[in-house]
């Protein structure tokens, strides 16, 4: 085969460079026999889009990681505190959905530092894990999150379910590159940078419907979907770079 030995290539390099990243590493995947892939939401609570996933993720016994923004916190309490009691994860999306490459690495410390504990004092649980909105880290911001005693999330494939499309194309996408240990980015709201100018709606779709599609499509590869928490029972984070504007 004529793409073979390039493609050989291609996979050498790319685990030298999950190697040689590892010390600043951020969590992109785990490493497990067990048939799980991990389900995390973005931007909630959201009183439309939570309640509904909360309700498919219940009749389908799978479990979640939601990354939380606390101004969304702030207003419904009462909906974190239902996810909590439902069996899922709770991790930290930030104050707001800024970009934090806006700022600088001390500010972006104090943000964090802020949210985590605002979250922390609304659980009365510590927190583990912080995901950067829109994935915008750089290692300046990959050290200001560790100082903060949290650890950087990303992921693998994603249902880009912030575009406004067909559910059945989304739940494709969700699809694409989905295997055992794979991070999936998905949302129950919809969060934007607010001191970036805006003008594209929020999508209309229903995102409880989107849930349920992938949760078909996790079931016909014969794997599971579960928290972050929930699938590191049983296996072990795998980190590596991630750095993006």
């Amino acid at each position: 085969m004529a793409g073979y030995p390039g493609a050989r290539v291609k996979r050498t390099a790319k685990a030298a460079f999950r190697a040689g990243t590892t010390m600043v590493g951020s969590v992109r995947a785990v490493r497990t026999e067990r048939p799980h892939a991990i389900l995390t939401f973005d931007d909630g609570p959201d009183p439309v889009g939570t309640e509904r996933i909360l309700s498919v993720l219940a009749a389908r016994g799978a479990t979640a990681t939601f990354f939380v923004l606390m101004e969304r916190v702030e207003q419904y309490r009462t909906l974190l505190a239902e996810t909590v009691a439902e069996g899922h994860e709770i991790a930290l999306h930030g104050l707001d959905h800024s970009r934090l490459t806006r700022f600088g690495a001390r500010e972006v410390g104090v943000r964090v530092a802020a949210g985590r504990r605002l979250l922390e004092d609304a659980l009365g649980t510590p927190v583990r894990w912080f995901r950067p909105p829109y994935g915008a880290q750089t290692p300046a911001i990959w050290r200001a999150i560790r100082r903060n005693g949290l650890e950087p999330v990303l992921w693998g494939p994603t249902a880009w379910d912030w575009l406004d499309e067909p559910v059945p194309s989304l739940a494709a996408r969700a699809m694409e590159g989905m295997k055992r240990g794979s991070i999936l980015l998905a949302h129950d709201g919809y969060g934007d940078d607010p001191g970036a100018p805006s003008g594209v709606p929020a999508p209309t779709f229903d995102r409880g419907a989107l849930a349920s599609a992938v949760l078909d499509g996790l079931s016909e590869r014969g794997l599971q979907g579960v928290s972050l928490e929930g699938a590191l029972k049983f296996g072990v984070a795998e980190r590596w770079a991630w750095f993006k504007r």
